[in-house]
């Protein structure tokens, strides 16, 4: 990610040093206070390597993503976007100790009703339902454990995530009010292209609150990816690290075509999305 992101945007790479007081990418799995603007800053970069060979209709980004595509829609200033990402990050890390810790558990080939019943005979939230038969918990590690037994003995694959904290839970409360009013404080433009909320499935109205709110609400991922196909969406392309997103779009709607950011800068013809 570093390598990509000091080539096409150094800008960035710079500024985010400055922001953290270290370099991120050095400690990415450490925190998600490093994670997070590691991952802003190479999404953003993915987007300049792209944004020339792409026509999209929408925009979206899963949970952090939204920044990003807020930022690569114009919505916010790039560097805007960059302090607030690292505010965010932060916020979360000392929200997630403040109560206790917590982590996240990813349950395989449940439906959300049976997350959802899952989730609550346990204590714990619902925090993404990123597609058919991938649905994901957060909440108290121990709490988790008994979920992951309890899913377990249901049938059903469950698996712990290598993160820092219990992110789409009530254990990042603490973190809203204090991100909203950085919010507050950010000039937030029309956006060239639509972008996609992907805690409402539905394009961003007040991105302030909207953002907010984002951080103790699910993410409906897969409820995203159909609305931006009934919206005439046929291709999607995941310009952030990994190709997770790309994986996910063909089981989200599984007539799309779908690309990470590696698989589209090694095709040589423009790809309409």
């Amino acid at each position: 990610m570093r390598d990509t992101v000091a080539t096409v945007r150094p800008d960035l790479l710079a500024a985010v040093i400055d922001l953290v007081g270290e370099d991120p990418f050095a400690r990415v799995h450490d925190s998600t206070r490093f994670a997070q603007p590691a991952i802003f800053c190479a999404s953003l970069a993915g987007w300049t390597q792209l944004r020339d060979r792409v026509d999209p209709i929408a925009l979206a980004g899963h949970s952090l993503g939204e920044l990003s595509a807020l930022a690569a829609a114009g919505a916010l200033d790039d560097h805007d976007a960059l302090r607030l990402v690292v505010l965010r990050g932060l916020l979360m890390d000392v929200a997630g100790a403040a109560s206790g810790g917590g982590t996240m558990l990813a349950v395989l080939g449940a439906t959300p009703a049976q997350a959802a019943a899952l989730a609550a005979r346990h204590g714990v939230s619902l925090a993404n339902d990123n597609a058919p038969g991938h649905v994901v918990l957060s909440g108290d590690p121990a709490a988790l454990k008994a979920a992951r037994n309890d899913a377990r003995g249901s049938g059903l694959r469950a698996v712990g995530l290598d993160v820092s904290g219990a992110f789409h839970s009530a254990q990042m409360q603490h973190a809203v009010i204090p991100f909203r009013e950085a919010l507050a404080e950010v000039d937030v433009r029309r956006p060239d292209i639509p972008v996609m909320s992907c805690a409402t499935a539905q394009p961003f109205r007040d991105p302030r609150e909207e953002l907010a709110d984002a951080l103790v609400a699910p993410v409906r991922w897969r409820q995203t990816m159909t609305a931006l196909a009934a919206a005439g969406a046929g291709t999607f392309v995941d310009a952030g690290p990994g190709a997770m997103l790309a994986k996910f779009a063909p089981r989200c709607v599984p007539a799309a075509a779908a690309a990470s950011l590696d698989l589209l800068l090694a095709t040589p013809d423009p790809t309409p999305a």
